[in-house]
């Protein structure tokens, strides 16, 4: 039970196993996530990064047990709709399925309605509209209100998708491995766009097997390893080459320098 002066949760999971097709995903995985913090959840590939996010989005459900808690928000997710509404998610899987002729602004209004693009069944006000270009205005990407999303960038068409999870003020933003497939300049202008967010009070969630993707805002780092929180604690005390080579299984060196990690 929180005190009256703790911070809400934002993610509450305990004792959480996840299969698919035999496989174990997430095995007995706890972890918590507090309302003002900005996580990072790390690890190599088939360490539960993906599987984490589809459990908390409720893509995955995982196996029934009396111990087993997954809340949101301090909900359980019956409504799970109603709880995406506090989230905004943005992946790689959600930019392929955007690849299409829909103009930016469009792009950005669907975020209302978590749909790929608007439908005739979508009433669309002049506030959301408003919300729209002042979200695109922030990120400094008004240019690309009329462009349509299949002729920008991978770097431009990210930082659109990032307006549309931002347009109705998600108590949370999750970044699914946010800088893959950018060059390096548009690696360096998305990494400063999370850097807004941060100082606006945005909570952040990113998941990444990337170092370089780590801003100084992050203050909390979990590291996965076969389905499992490996360790969990501040970036600084968390982010060594000790830890980083046990779940890489290779020898890692760290170094950093005003808050962020380079590996090798």
């Amino acid at each position: 039970m929180e005190t009256k002066n703790a911070k809400p949760m934002i993610i509450e999971m305990e004792n959480v196993t996840v299969c698919k097709k035999g496989n174990i995903l997430l095995d007995n995985f706890s972890l918590n996530i507090k309302n003002g913090e900005n996580v990072a959840i790390i690890g190599p590939n088939g360490a539960g990064k993906s599987s984490f996010i589809k459990t908390v989005t409720g893509d995955l459900r995982p196996l029934h047990s009396e111990k087993t808690i997954v809340r949101l928000f301090g909900k359980e997710r019956r409504d799970i709709f109603g709880l995406r509404n506090k989230m905004g998610i943005i992946s790689g899987d959600l930019q392929d399925e955007y690849m299409r002729n829909i103009p930016g602004i469009e792009v950005v209004v669907s975020g209302f309605f978590s749909s790929i693009g608007l439908y005739r069944n979508h009433s669309i006000t002049g506030d959301m509209k408003r919300r729209a270009h002042e979200v695109l205005g922030f990120l400094g990407i008004e240019n690309l209100a009329s462009r349509p999303i299949n002729e920008m960038s991978t770097g431009q068409a990210r930082r659109l998708l990032v307006a549309r999870a931002l347009v109705h003020d998600p108590d949370v933003l999750i970044l699914d491995e946010p800088t893959n497939s950018l060059d390096l300049r548009a690696q360096h202008i998305f990494r400063q766009s999370m850097r807004t967010i941060a100082s606006k009070g945005k909570n952040i969630i990113l998941v990444t097997h990337n170092l370089e993707d780590l801003v100084p805002e992050i203050d909390r780092v979990v590291l996965l390893s076969e389905g499992s929180v490996y360790r969990d604690g501040p970036t600084d005390e968390i982010l060594t080459a000790e830890n980083l080579s046990d779940i890489f299984g290779i020898q890692v060196q760290v170094f950093s320098k005003d808050g962020y990690y380079h590996a090798w």
